[in-house]
């Protein structure tokens, strides 16, 4: 079917020849040669072959043409559509055989190129219509990217982690466990050990509501708490080990050791609904993204894992509030999760050493093998030398002045995060960080003891240094981009950067955090709505100024351009406590240890900076 932009209105009739000269034959029968000689088209001579497909496409091709009869004006085969400097079409470019579909465009392709050619603009000239068109189809471009699930965002070099404004926060009795902040930068919030949920100013760095412990009513007549059942409390009988934060930041989320799932309003600052189901603990949750373009209803899902070794999916819609289904797979309790927009999630299962990725639509999931070989492998394949590797992964590091190799094996996979759709990264008790892709089932990078060694004195006659390797106990990913933060117990909370080709990642900066990170998220605000928050600007402020001066970001002024208060900066945050969130194996205790949340403002680097 001929395209619409080409038609017209005019009549169109089809020219009948008798001779080969005036142009093919439109009946239907294969032409015949005589005495088997080849026949003459335009002075080109065919064989007996050839004669026959070639009066088989014309027939095909008259019949698809749109020819007009000799007292039309012109149909648009006869439009002159070439550019000026081309001097004739069919130099070097028509072609015998060329059908009127593609004759159409061919010509239509060399109209183009004239009109671009006509569109040029002289040197120093611009077009603010060509430069609002630039900027649109870079905003389609970064749409398309993130709803198609790919990392899109390469910033992590944008960024200065030096000098950054830190706000620290105290106010829960018993360690921190989570800390999670509301993508308008507004409010952040922290769940602890104590059983109670704090709701934090982030401007401000004060308290804005308790979200108290739950205790059964007692009988004033025999002096015992009443056979209360656990769903009728509004709120948590127990410690908190995980919160997490729906898109639009009206709902918190959050389970721990009473094997309840809570859900709060924030807004309103009061309890909605608890759900049972899981047989044991609640060890992690997360909530499905939210496009930051889309402009419908944000997704309602949320991702539950237990120590029962499984996970549910919850859909808490106004409308629907309640339980969806069950995820089986597992093999140990499930220790951490992550999700991004896209109706996926990807789990850790501690002990069985194994991150799942799983398709909620398609009832599937996809199995990735971590840790080392086991000790029986070893021996059947010959035993080990001392310089040997024992996990395949790179995770040994040579002893100074011995020659030999600590081996370290990968026990537990205790954190998970998502960078994209099809990349994730985890860490384990080996001290280790893998970077994943769903096309492999092996680690595609892994980074041995990013948080180094931890020594510790023992009094044996045989060993006086115990030396193993930190936990990696958080991961938190700034969503599509090639920035991630690792936490542990060295003081530090480190950023990496992963490369362009997703082959491996690097170390780009860290940030003092002294005590056990228990959780880490990244997320991005407004430059100039951050730079008004009051610790902000007076811990990047210089003393010597007075209190009416203008904050100065990493020792320089603000830029007054448009441009640079356009773009946005990071803001971290961590849960940090005295010990992990899961037991008491690892105890930071001293001066200087955080108890409470950790928020870091980075900003983007000057010209000057």
């Amino acid at each position: 079917m001929p395209d619409p932009f080409f038609s017209t209105n005019k009549p169109r009739k089809r020219k009948r020849s008798n001779t080969i000269e005036d142009g093919p034959s439109t009946s239907k029968k294969p032409d015949r040669s005589t005495n088997g000689k080849p026949f003459t088209a335009k002075g080109k001579k065919f064989g007996s072959g050839q004669a026959n497909i070639k009066s088989k496409r014309s027939v095909r091709d008259e019949e698809l043409s749109d020819a007009t009869s000799e007292g039309d004006e012109g149909g648009v085969d006869e439009m002159d559509l070439r550019a000026p400097d081309v001097d004739v079409y069919e130099s070097g470019e028509e072609d015998e055989d060329e059908t009127p579909a593609e004759k159409r465009l061919r010509l239509a392709k060399l109209y183009l190129e004239s009109v671009k050619q006509d569109l040029t603009l002289a040197d120093g000239e611009y077009d603010a219509a060509e430069i609002d068109k630039e900027l649109i189809s870079a905003r389609l471009k970064q749409d398309v990217m993130e709803h198609s699930g790919k990392l899109h965002l390469f910033i992590a070099d944008n960024y200065d982690f030096s000098n950054t404004p830190t706000l620290k926060t105290r106010g829960h009795r018993f360690s921190v466990t989570a800390a999670v902040a509301s993508e308008d930068a507004r409010w952040f919030y922290t769940s602890s050990k104590d059983a109670s949920i704090i709701k934090w100013d982030l401007s401000t760095g004060r308290k804005s509501h308790v979200f108290h412990k739950a205790r059964p009513v007692k009988d004033k007549g025999k002096g015992k708490a009443k056979a209360e059942p656990a769903a009728e409390l509004k709120g948590h009988s127990d410690e908190i080990w995980a919160i997490a934060l729906s898109p639009d930041g009206r709902l918190l989320a959050s389970g721990g050791k009473d094997r309840r799932i809570g859900v709060w309003d924030v807004e309103k600052d009061e309890w909605v609904k608890g759900f049972g189901g899981h047989r044991d603990s609640i060890s992690s949750l997360a909530f499905r993204k939210a496009s930051k373009t889309a402009t419908s209803t944000p997704p309602s899902q949320l991702y539950t894992g237990s120590f029962d070794r499984t996970l549910k999916l919850f859909d808490l819609a106004p409308t629907t509030m309640g339980y969806v289904e069950t995820l089986f797979g597992h093999q140990a309790p499930v220790l951490a999760i992550d999700a991004l927009m896209r109706e996926t999630a990807v789990s850790v299962g501690g002990r069985d050493k194994s991150v799942r990725y799983w398709k909620i639509p398609e009832e599937s999931q996809l199995v990735f093998r971590g840790g080392g070989r086991s000790g029986w492998e070893d021996l059947l394949a010959g035993g080990l030398d001392n310089d040997m590797d024992v996990d395949g992964e790179g995770e040994g590091k040579t002893r100074r002045g011995t020659g030999k190799t600590e081996k370290f094996i990968e026990g537990s996979i205790e954190c998970v995060a998502m960078i994209d759709e099809n990349t994730f990264v985890s860490g384990g008790d080996s001290g280790s960080i893998c970077l994943w892709a769903t096309q492999k089932k092996k680690p595609i990078f892994t980074q041995a003891l990013a948080h180094g060694m931890d020594e510790s004195q023992v009094e044996t006659e045989d060993v006086e240094i115990v030396r193993k390797p930190r936990w990696v106990t958080a991961l938190g990913c700034l969503r599509y981009s090639d920035l991630f933060a690792s936490g542990s117990w060295d003081g530090e909370i480190r950023l990496w950067k992963v490369d362009s080709k997703m082959r491996s990642f690097s170390l780009v900066g860290s940030i003092p955090a002294l005590g056990v990170v228990n959780s880490i998220q990244i997320l991005t605000a407004p430059r100039d709505k951050i730079e008004h928050f009051p610790w902000v600007s007076s811990t990047s402020q210089d003393p010597k100024d007075g209190p009416n001066a203008a904050p100065v970001i990493n020792g320089h002024a603000p830029a007054a351009s448009s441009s640079s208060s356009s773009k946005k900066s990071l803001l971290l945050v961590a849960g940090v406590g005295q010990e992990t969130k899961f037991g008491r194996w690892v105890e930071k205790r001293g001066e200087g240890v955080l108890n409470g949340a950790l928020v870091v403002a980075v900003h983007p680097r000057t010209l000057t900076s």
